[in-house]
C-alpha cells in the first residue's frame, strides 16, 4: 500500500487507499475550518491533497462548496452524442479527482476522530474488511461519503416488486435500482415448457435475477460474478430471501460447467473503459461480457432452452455502438433471435432535462433478447 507524507507539528505519514483508483497524492496539506472554498479549490486543482483536521459537517459544507466550483468550469458538451459521452466522461473524472483532493485519516480502527463525526466504522468494515493494522489509513471524503451511504442501502435495502421483497446491495455492487429489467426477467415466457431444471444467472452481482428465476420455479440456479464482493452479496441475498437451496453462487469466470435450460445475462450497458472496479457494472471495454456470453451460450444450453440478454439500447443512441452490431453478433454466435419484450426507463433521469445525455435516456428501450442455438 502507497504511502502520504506530511507535516503537522512533525513530519507524519498515512497509507493511501482509494477504491476508485484515484493517484496517490505527492503533497499533502493540512486544512481545517479556516480554510477558505476558493484556497481549498485552487490548491486541489493544481493537485495539493488537503488533510482535513477540522469538523466533519464543515468539510462536507467545503466539498460541496468546491463541488459548485468545479461546475462552473462545466465544458459545453459537443452535439454529437458519442462526444457528448466521451465530454461528460472526462468531467466527470476531472470532478472526481479535483473533490478527491480532500482527505480524511481513518484510525487503524476505522474511526474517524473528527468533531462531530459519525460512528463509521462498521461501514469501513463492510467496505473494507476488518482492520488489519498497520496504522491510519487516508481516504478520499468523496470515498468515505460513499461507503456511509452504501451501509445505509445495506440496512434499508432495495424493494423489488417482482419478488415481493428487498434485495441488500453492499458496497461496490451494482444495486437493482431500475426495476424495469427486472420486471422483464420476470414475466418472459420460461423455455423448457416452462419447466426448467437448471438456470444460470452470469454477472448476478446482487442475486437478484438468480432469486427471480428461483422463485419463478427454476429446480436449480447457478450464479457467477467475477466480483468477490458481489459474489458475498449475493449469497447474503440469497439466503436472507431463503433460497440457498436452490441458489449458489460461484465464479469467478462468466460461465459455471454443465449446461442449462435457460442462461440469464445482463451485462454492462455501456462499451467503454471502467475507471474503476465500481465502475464495471456500467462499462464494460469493447463489449467483453457481452461477446463472451453470446460466444459461449450455444454450447451450454440444454434442447430447447434459451438464452435471455438483457439490454438497453443506449449505447446504440449514444453512438457506441452500431444498431447492426448486435443482431450481427448473435448470427456470428450460431443463435437466432426466439422473440423480445422491450420496457422504456421509469427512473428519474429521463426527466432530467440538465443531464447532457438527457436525448438519448429519454429515447432509451431495455429488451430481453430470447436466444436459441440454430
Amino acid at each position: 500500500m502507497s504511502t502520504i507524507h506530511w507535516v503537522e507539528a512533525s513530519p507524519r505519514s498515512a497509507r493511501w487507499h482509494s477504491e476508485s483508483g484515484l493517484p496517490l497524492p505527492r503533497r499533502v496539506v493540512v486544512a481545517d475550518d479556516l480554510m477558505p472554498a476558493a484556497v481549498a479549490h485552487r490548491l486541489a486543482c493544481e493537485g495539493t491533497a488537503l488533510l482535513w483536521r477540522g469538523d466533519f459537517h464543515n468539510a462536507r459544507q467545503l466539498l460541496r462548496a468546491m463541488d459548485h466550483r468545479v461546475g462552473r468550469s462545466a465544458p459545453e458538451m459537443p452535439g454529437a452524442p458519442a462526444e457528448a459521452f466521451h465530454a461528460h466522461r472526462r468531467f466527470r473524472a476531472h470532478r472526481a479527482r479535483v473533490l478527491g483532493k480532500l482527505l480524511v485519516l481513518l484510525e487503524e480502527d476505522h474511526t474517524l476522530a473528527l468533531r462531530r463525526a459519525p460512528d463509521v466504522r462498521r461501514a469501513c468494515d463492510e467496505a473494507y474488511g476488518p482492520p488489519s493494522g498497520g496504522g491510519p489509513v487516508a481516504v478520499a471524503l468523496t470515498e468515505l461519503l460513499g461507503v456511509i451511504g452504501a451501509r445505509e442501502w445495506r440496512e434499508k435495502g432495495v424493494a423489488v416488486p417482482a419478488l415481493g421483497a428487498r434485495i441488500h446491495p453492499h458496497y461496490g455492487v451494482f444495486a437493482p435500482t431500475r426495476s424495469e429489467y427486472v420486471d422483464l426477467v420476470a414475466r418472459a415466457p420460461l423455455p423448457c415448457g416452462g419447466a426448467v431444471r437448471t438456470a444460470f444467472d452470469l454477472g448476478t452481482g446482487t442475486g437478484v435475477l438468480a432469486a427471480v428465476l428461483a422463485r419463478r420455479g427454476a429446480g436449480q440456479v447457478v450464479a457467477t460474478d467475477v466480483s468477490a464482493r458481489a459474489r458475498e452479496c449475493a449469497r447474503a441475498n440469497v439466503r436472507q430471501l431463503g433460497l440457498a437451496a436452490t441458489v449458489r453462487v460461484t465464479g469467478p469466470g462468466l460461465y459455471p460447467g454443465g449446461r442449462a435450460g435457460l442462461v440469464v445475462c445482463n451485462p454492462p450497458w455501456l462499451p467503454a473503459r471502467p475507471a474503476s472496479d465500481l465502475d464495471l457494472g456500467v462499462y464494460d471495454a469493447g463489449g467483453a461480457m457481452l461477446q463472451g456470453f453470446l460466444s459461449g451460450l450455444a454450447g451450454r444450453l440444454e434442447p430447447g432452452g434459451e438464452g435471455w440478454l438483457v439490454l438497453s439500447d443506449l449505447a446504440e443512441r449514444l453512438g457506441l455502438r452500431d444498431r447492426s452490431a448486435l443482431p450481427a453478433a448473435i448470427e456470428a454466435a450460431g443463435l437466432s433471435v426466439a422473440g423480445r419484450l422491450d420496457t422504456r426507463p421509469r427512473h428519474s433521469r429521463i426527466r432530467d432535462t440538465g443531464d447532457p445525455l438527457h436525448a438519448a435516456r429519454a429515447g432509451e428501450v431495455t429488451s430481453l433478447w430470447r436466444l436459441t442455438a440454430v
